[in-house]
């Protein structure tokens, strides 16, 4: 014969979330060693913190500090706030929070908490359960717990963010440095890309500048979107044909791109003498993309208008 189990509420088992639940914890704080795979020691109940007492203080075999908070329902935002004031308050290595149930905002946060940060963060739910007429047994289910993956992709997110930021303030220099010079992306606003644009006259014609970490580059990039491939080819060798011309007036080679199998067709010219990542030479990249691109607008903006003509 095979039983069921039966979930029972955590109020009938333990009326008291600080009293009874913090408590019996302290006593059998072995189950939840097993839950997360660290064992915890010496567990001291009702520490304070400031104005707060904390549930739960135990330490690891190494005497580090960890902070537990209980919560007999569902997560919520004083119970966040207190087990960071508390992990806070003593230095914790790491917190624990226990819940009823968890809201998926918390797990969110708990998760970035393991990403973002050199600690440990765990999220276990609680529940009561028996089987027929047995006494309730506590089941502990881990939620949330750290990981080198977690921490490998708070590594990356923290890069990224700082190549976002970066090149902001790259395009915006760039784009301050150029009001001066030409008009052409006077009313372009910084980003945090990799590119910025400006319309050449025509739709799906546009010029831009490009970043990359130790290169950057000018050019005209040609994609009149969906279905257009035809046409982008039309006009590209267009410009092509006058490939001698453009390149006279430019003063230097450029760079032709038409690549089988995608739909966009670009014209570009390329330093490699830096790029974001090179932040001493921002100044000499700057004036550079700024004359390079009053070039290319110059060599190609005859056959553009004669574009304009005929489209």
């Amino acid at each position: 014969m095979i039983s069921r189990i039966k979930r029972v509420p955590l109020k009938e088992v333990w009326r008291h979330e600080a009293y009874d639940f913090s408590t019996w914890l302290r006593d059998n704080i072995d189950v939840v060693s097993e839950v997360i795979g660290v064992e915890l020691i010496n567990p001291e109940t009702e520490q304070k913190a400031g104005d707060f007492r904390i549930d739960l203080l135990v330490e690891d075999n190494d005497g580090s500090i960890i902070v537990i908070e209980n919560q007999l329902d569902k997560s919520d935002h004083d119970h966040l706030g207190k087990i960071l004031v508390y992990k806070t308050a003593y230095e914790a290595k790491a917190a624990i929070w226990i819940v009823s149930e968890a809201r998926n905002e918390h797990i969110k946060v708990i998760n970035w908490l393991n990403e973002s940060t050199d600690s440990d963060f765990y999220m276990l739910k609680l529940e009561a359960i028996k089987i027929d007429e047995s006494p309730p047994a506590p089941l502990l289910t881990l939620i949330v717990a750290p990981s080198e993956e977690a921490r490998v992709i708070g590594i990356e997110k923290k890069e990224w963010a700082y190549r976002e930021n970066v090149r902001y303030d790259f395009w915006f220099q760039l784009l301050e440095g150029a009001r001066d010079k030409t008009s052409l992306h006077a009313k372009i606003s910084p980003g945090k890309g990799s590119w910025i644009n400006a319309s050449a006259g025509i739709n799906g014609l546009s010029y831009q500048y490009f970043l990359r970490k130790n290169e950057v580059a000018v050019g005209l990039y040609i994609d009149r979107g969906t279905d257009s491939e035809d046409f982008n080819k039309q006009i590209f060798d267009y410009l092509l044909n006058n490939k001698s011309k453009i390149e006279e007036e430019f003063g230097e080679d450029l760079e032709w791109f038409q690549v089988e199998g995608t739909r966009h067709c670009r014209i570009t010219k390329t330093s490699t003498k830096g790029g974001w990542m090179d932040q001493e030479e921002w100044d000499a990249i700057h004036d550079w993309m700024i004359e390079s691109m009053i070039r290319l607008h110059k060599a190609l903006n005859p056959f553009i208008n004669e574009l304009k003509r005929t489209l």
